[in-house]
């Protein structure tokens, strides 16, 4: 698991929010086109034991949608990103038509061929036990984001 390098040594609970995360990103990702930017990605989700990202997650409480838009798209085009299986905007309930509209620009016309998805908050918060509980991997995820095209 990878946390933001801008965000790793945020507090959380009684600690850092990047403790027990990769301190480096594996060397095809940080020699990649787009290494800069894909450093400022939220989470990402690495396979166990292999160099590649499986799942990222760009949460949106209140900064740009745009800019978080751009660092998975650099991610999934600047790297060998084999084995990402999905992108995600997280985001408030309240914020939906805003996330919606990213991907319907022109620019942004890959994502829809990338399967980048919208995870509300208020999906997690519902369902937040259910997937610790009962989820492995990003299947329990995946089930409750939205399409975004």
């Amino acid at each position: 698991m990878w946390i933001a390098a801008n965000d790793r040594s945020r507090a959380y609970n009684s600690g850092k929010l990047g403790e027990g995360c990769l301190e480096r990103l594996p060397e095809a990702i940080e020699n990649a086109p787009g290494a800069d930017a894909v450093r400022l990605i939220d989470v990402l989700w690495l396979d166990h034991g292999k160099a590649h990202v499986a799942t990222a997650f760009e949460v949106e409480h209140s900064t740009s949608v745009y800019s978080g838009t751009v660092r998975m798209l650099d991610l999934a085009l600047g790297t060998e990103a084999r084995s990402l299986e999905r992108m995600f905007l997280v985001a408030p309930n309240g914020r939906e038509e805003e996330v919606r509209a990213q991907p319907a620009r022109p620019a942004f016309s890959r994502a829809a061929d990338l399967q980048v998805r919208y995870l509300p908050y208020g999906e997690l918060e519902s369902h937040r036990e259910f997937i610790a509980r009962f989820g492995s991997g990003v299947k329990a995820i995946n089930a409750i984001a939205r399409p975004l095209v």
